[in-house]
């Protein structure tokens, strides 16, 4: 049945005028979140040791090797690339970076629901599937500070989007591409790996029976050569060098944590799945009604006209696989943050964007869109995330809004600091943030910040795995010739690898070697990841 004149009319005139209006829309709320999270979002200790370690790698030193990791080898090798920003503007610099990665995922989302969709739908396709990951505050903020999933989140999707050229005559040479993509990224990030037998198992099973077995087969041992070479580039140098610190960064560190008894456990396993559906809950709500439509409004059927086996047969059911994949290793860990969720979220919303224009009307396409656009922005502006851009630490009954600005913050303590001391001078400090700030170095067995002390383990293995035990961080506070020592509410009061706070009596003890040879200079009351107190100390005259 032919299209009546009001569709095409409604369809016409949002395809002349719409996309492109819609489009500067989105990419304008997208470089305004991104800006706000970078000047405005919270500090977080990650941002710290992983910019430190980056800095390390520049200077040519090595993780696991020379100094203590708890992910895969690729990221502090990245972000070296970034050195040259940090050493110029310090954390925004590096969160710069990160922000530019996050924008270049969102935008190969779009490219990746472009290639899945049908030849009709893939404009609109292109469009959700950006604004669906750009346009949310939560991803936006996490795609901008310094952490492992902007990068990682980028390689999983570059690593789809070569999939979809896959065909007759770029077979094994796209998958051994796709293959190095997605092993990066489960060496930037470990639960990415899940990503890897899910799309191997797509390409033996799925493309078999698409076409013939033996091009199945083919597909899936050269996605698999080359997932594993990678995978032996990347690790068998710092396997043979540090086999314990390689398993430590990977299994250990991640795995020794107690979350608790059972009533803990089932509370943390909750709340992983109420805040992930506060934090994506346009993709979900769009999810559910594109279905409810498939179900319930057969004139809203799709049209798969021209539509490659390839892309609809296999690609799809992969991504969704690799969605529930790593969910399930994010909600099985011992602490599942929902922060977890942001490397692979750009995969659901490529989903969830395909799905949706295959059962909508291509009348109503620039009305779904709109829709979609007027969702993301409504949800990311009533967020708690911008709350926390304005407003501090809740006392009692009343919201104070914050005297001045994290990243502000630390930049005056970095000023500070650097007035204390000179150039290549050591920061006796767990906040490894201020060092990157203030471009001083921490004492060696210390780039982990708040996470570098395990009290009970033995000297022996601490120092093979370039981390302190209690002895060693006792000699190092008394023997350390920093000129100047910075400690907030996370230095001296945390306990690896179980993340607990130390016993007050053992805090009181670290404190008073500190104490011993340094003298309060000023105390910042509200100051990076939780606003804790930062102590500020310069080092007594004659302290030996």
């Amino acid at each position: 049945m032919e299209e009546s004149q009001e569709q095409r009319s409604v369809q016409e005139g949002g395809g002349r005028w719409g996309l492109p209006l819609l489009w500067i829309v989105a990419i304008g709320v997208t470089l305004m979140l991104a800006a706000a999270n970078l000047f405005l979002g919270e500090l977080n200790q990650d941002e710290g040791w992983y910019l430190y370690a980056a800095r390390l790698v520049s200077q040519g030193q090595k993780p696991y090797v020379d100094f203590a990791s708890t992910q895969g080898p690729v990221m502090p090798y990245v972000y070296a690339l970034a050195q040259p920003l940090v050493n110029h503007w310090g954390v925004a610099g590096g969160r710069l970076f990160t922000a530019v990665l996050g924008l270049l995922c969102s935008l190969a989302a779009a490219v990746l629901a472009w290639r899945l969709a049908p030849p009709d739908k893939r404009k609109a396709a292109a469009f959700i599937a950006f604004a669906l990951v750009a346009v949310n505050v939560h991803q936006s903020y996490f795609f901008t500070i310094v952490k492992t999933y902007s990068l990682t989140a980028l390689l999983v999707v570059l690593g789809f989007v070569a999939l979809t050229f896959v065909d007759r005559k770029r077979g094994w040479g796209v998958a051994l591409v796709a293959g190095v993509l997605l092993s990066l990224s489960a060496e930037t990030r470990l639960s990415a790996a899940a990503v890897l037998p899910i799309v191997f198992l797509g390409l033996l099973v799925l493309r078999a029976q698409a076409e013939d077995a033996r091009r199945g087969f083919l597909l899936a041992a050269a996605f698999a050569a080359g997932a594993a070479l990678t995978l032996v580039l990347a690790f068998l140098p710092f396997w043979l060098q540090a086999p314990e610190g390689v398993r430590f960064a990977l299994f250990e560190y991640h795995a020794a944590r107690d979350p608790g008894g059972a009533v803990s456990i089932l509370a943390h396993k909750a709340g992983f799945i109420s805040r992930v559906v506060q934090d994506y809950f346009v993709a979900i709500a769009v999810l559910l009604v594109a279905a409810a439509i498939r179900c319930q409004v057969s004139g809203f059927r799709c049209q798969e006209r021209g539509e490659s086996p390839q892309r609809g047969m296999v690609l799809l059911p992969m991504l969704w696989g690799s969605v529930l994949a790593v969910t399930a290793i994010h909600f099985f860990a011992p602490f599942p943050y929902d922060d977890y969720q942001v490397m692979i979220y750009p995969v659901l919303a490529v989903a969830v964007a395909v799905v949706l224009v295959r059962w909508v009307e291509r009348a109503r396409e620039w009305w779904a869109m709109a829709v979609v656009l007027l969702l993301c922005m409504a949800a990311a502006f009533s967020s708690p995330v911008n709350q926390n851009w304005f407003i501090g630490q809740r006392d009692r009954i009343w919201w104070p809004v914050k005297e001045q600005f994290p990243l502000a913050a630390l930049r005056e303590a970095a000023t500070q600091v650097r007035s204390m001391s000179k150039a290549g001078d050591l920061l006796l400090t767990q906040d490894t943030y201020l060092a990157v700030e203030a471009g001083l170095a921490v004492p060696r067995g210390m780039e982990l910040g708040p996470f570098c002390y395990f009290p009970d383990w033995t000297r022996e293995k601490a120092a093979r795995l370039h981390v302190l035990n209690r002895e060693m961080m006792a000699e190092l506070l008394e023997k350390c010739e920093a000129p100047v020592a910075a400690f907030s509410g996370y230095g001296l009061s945390i306990g690896a690898p179980v993340i607990s706070p130390l016993p007050e009596a053992e805090q009181q003890e670290l404190w008073a070697i500190v104490e011993k040879h340094y003298q309060l200079e000023k105390t910042l009351e509200a100051f990076g990841q939780a606003e804790t107190p930062l102590k500020i100390l310069r080092r007594r005259q004659g302290a030996e």
